[in-house]
This record gives structure tokens, C-alpha cells and sequence, in this order.
């Protein structure tokens, strides 16, 4: 609409992911957001930031407000929201950032997302049983990941193989990545031979447990010359729920969320899937990964498995998917998840993501989550899409 506001992205921060006994929530909060402001071009101060969103599922209790992302920052005196929503958590406070500055309400917005999760594994732990449906039958989120990858490879012929290259895919990009929890390569049979964990998922085809944290700028277009001359735009965005208890969950072979966020960000930045170049997508779990090729539309249904063994998604391939690494190799401190990927997209279309670079002068950019509900795993989804053109 001729009213909306451009937004683009300024400047994009985040600490090394991984075990942080040693730092509190504030601790990495504070240092994501020196490094976001130290991230733009022509500099920054607190003093520039009108309202600020924050992206924490709190486990470890840090935060029950908007104040818990004050305190390390220095925030004050200003709108400061608290955003939960599952693992979508962060792309999702950077989609309400967004749509902020979109409607003329901030100039200057911050989204920091953290999350303490070494520090409460028990908490963790209770957590990832589904409620009411599936609680009392052991099944984790492992074990229903595990259902979805027997589904596609029952239904689409989908080979062990296929789901382990993903693992070796973002393994070998998360050793390049600095921020990267998991820093090692392995192959095919490393994975396939890694400690099971719930058949057929094996430990190599799972996200460790990891604290992080992460901080983004987005601004006006009224005021964006003020901190750089080479602004990253947010060219769509979009959010759905969804859940298998509709009976539309395609027998566990897609997430209907994630077809739905998609086709509003697709169709709000006024493209399709053939156009982006790059993207950071949800990968708990190798076979989260591959489904999610076939709902964002990067290959037909059922067609994953091939969609790996063509090399597309690699770093050197047509459109590299997961160059940090993903959470396989970068970790997944929830709240942070988002808009660490957020910032990785910004630094790829910027041409600054230094060893992961991809090397397709990449134009168009998507950011993908999806997080848990209602007895069910992607029963919410947030996809933003970043281009180098306004």
C-alpha cells in the first residue's frame, strides 16, 4: 500500500553460540547488542532506538517482560515487547518489528532474541514431550520428528542417505561459520553410524542444546540514509498456525504452516520460490530440513530426497540452503534462532559472510521457522524475506 513505510535491515550482531555457563541472559544480550550497533555503517547509539522487541521462550526464567531486555541494554523509557512463539520465537519478533516501522509507529527498532539453554535441561527435557495426545507414550520431539521422516521415506521412497546428507551439508558449513556451536565436518556413514537416537534419527541429524543470543536493526525508510548507504530491505513477511488435528497434515509429510507463511511472504514481496537465492531454514532435525525444501516450494512434494542429491542446497550449489550451518551445526537457543538467521541473510546479500559466502551474488533471501503447538511439531511458521532491492 502507497501508505506503508519501507523497513530495511542496518545492522545485524551476535555472540558465539554454545555452552555459556559462564554468561548470564544479560551477559549475552549485552554483548549481541554492542555488536549490532558496532554493525552499522555509518554507527549508532541506545539513543537512537525507539522501541525494541524481545524474543525468549525463558527457560531458565529470566525474563517475564520487556524489562529483561532493558536492564543489558539500557532500553528504558520506551515500548519494549516480549515475543514468545515456540521455535518460530525470534522471526517472529522481527516479523512485529517490521510491521512497526511498515506502519509508520518506529523509526528505529531492535530485535534481540536469547535464551539461556544449558542452564534448566531439565526444564528443557520436561518440555519436549507433547501435552494431552501424546504425553505417557515417550513421545519427544526426537521421536515424532522420527514419525515424519518414516512417513517420507515410506511414502516418497526417501533413502537414510538422502536425510544424512543434510547433517553433512550444514556440518561442513557450520565448521566454516565463527559462531557455530558444533564446529566438525563427517560424512554420510558418520552420521548413519552416530548413536541413535529415535529410528531412524541419529545423533548427527540433531540440533544440540545450546544459549545464544542475537540482536537485529531495522528502521525506516524515512531515516535509513542516516545509518548506511547499502540498507538490506524486508521484502515479505509471513506467519500461520496450523495443526494435524484440522486433518490436513498431509500424514506427516509437510507442514501446512509453513506452505501458508510462505505463500503470504512469496506473495507480499511479489515473488516465488524459483527467486530466492539463499535461505536459512528450520533444521532441528535433518529431516525437518528436507520437508521443509518441498513447503517453501524449492522442489515438489515428495522430491527432498533428490532436492539433496542434486547439490542445490550446498554452498557452492544453485540456491545454498543453511550456510551458517543451521541448527544442526550453529545450535538452536530458541528465542535467538531467528534472528540469528535474519542476520546471516543480511550478511549474505550484503556479500560479507566472509568463508560461508554464498557465491551466487544472491538477491532475494528467505529466513524460515517453525515451532511447536497444540499437539503437534510446525503447527506454527514464520518465513521474512530480505532483498538487496527496495
Amino acid at each position: 500500500m502507497s501508505s506503508e513505510t519501507d523497513v530495511a535491515v542496518v545492522g545485524a550482531g551476535m555472540i558465539d553460540f554454545g555452552e555459556l555457563f559462564e554468561q548470564s541472559i544479560d551477559d549475552m544480550l549485552a554483548a549481541a547488542f554492542r555488536d549490532c550497533l558496532d554493525d552499522v555503517d555509518k554507527g549508532m547509539s541506545p539513543a537512537d532506538v525507539d522501541a525494541a522487541w524481545f524474543g525468549t521462550i525463558d527457560i531458565a526464567d529470566n525474563a517475564s517482560s520487556g524489562l529483561g531486555l532493558s536492564h543489558p541494554t539500557g532500553l528504558f523509557e520506551m515500548p519494549v515487547t516480549r515475543v514468545e512463539n515456540a521455535c518460530a520465537t525470534g522471526s517472529s519478533a522481527f516479523r512485529s518489528a517490521v510491521e512497526s516501522v511498515r506502519a509508520g509507529n518506529t523509526d528505529v527498532a531492535l530485535v534481540a532474541g536469547a535464551e539461556k539453554m544449558r542452564d534448566s535441561a531439565a526444564g528443557l527435557i520436561e518440555g519436549a514431550a507433547l501435552d494431552q495426545v501424546w504425553r505417557g507414550r515417550g513421545v519427544t520431539m526426537p521421536a515424532f520428528f522420527g514419525l515424519r521422516a518414516t512417513r517420507h521415506m515410506e511414502e516418497y521412497g526417501t533413502t537414510r542417505e538422502q536425510i544424512a546428507k543434510i547433517s553433512v551439508k550444514n556440518h561442513e558449513n557450520g565448521a566454516k561459520y565463527p559462531h557455530a556451536h558444533y564446529r566438525f565436518t563427517c560424512d554420510v556413514d558418520d552420521v548413519v553410524d552416530s548413536p541413535q537416537v529415535t529410528y531412524p534419527l541419529n545423533l548427527y541429524d540433531c540440533c544440540p542444546v545450546t544459549d545464544g543470543a542475537a540482536a537485529t536493526l531495522v528502521v525506516s525508510e524515512d531515516v535509513v540514509d542516516e545509518f548506511t548507504d547499502d540498507p538490506i530491505w524486508v521484502a515479505g513477511s509471513g506467519l500461520s498456525v496450523d495443526s494435524f488435528e484440522r486433518g490436513n497434515d498431509e500424514s506427516l509429510v509437510g507442514f501446512p504452516a509453513t506452505e501458508q507463511a510462505a505463500g503470504q511472504a512469496y506473495e507480499q514481496a511479489g515473488i516465488t520460490a524459483d527467486d530466492i537465492d539463499v535461505a536459512e531454514v528450520h533444521d532441528c532435525f535433518t529431516i525437518t530440513e528436507l520437508v521443509t525444501y518441498e513447503d517453501l516450494g524449492f522442489c515438489e512434494k515428495g522430491d527432498g530426497g533428490a532436492f539433496i542429491d542434486s547439490g542445490e542446497p550446498l554452498l557452492d550449489g544453485e540456491t545454498p540452503v543453511n550456510p551458517s550451518g543451521g541448527l544442526l551445526a550453529k545450535g538452536h537457543p530458541i528465542g535467538a534462532t531467528g534472528v540469528a538467521q535474519v542476520n546471516e541473510i543480511y550478511e549474505q546479500l550484503r556479500g560479507k559472510a566472509g568463508a560461508v559466502q554464498a557465491d551466487n551474488d544472491p538477491e532475494y533471501g528467505l529466513q524460515h521457522n517453525i515451532g511447536i503447538g497444540r499437539n503437534a511439531t510446525g503447527s506454527v511458521s514464520c518465513v521474512n524475506i530480505l532483498s538487496r532491492q527496495r
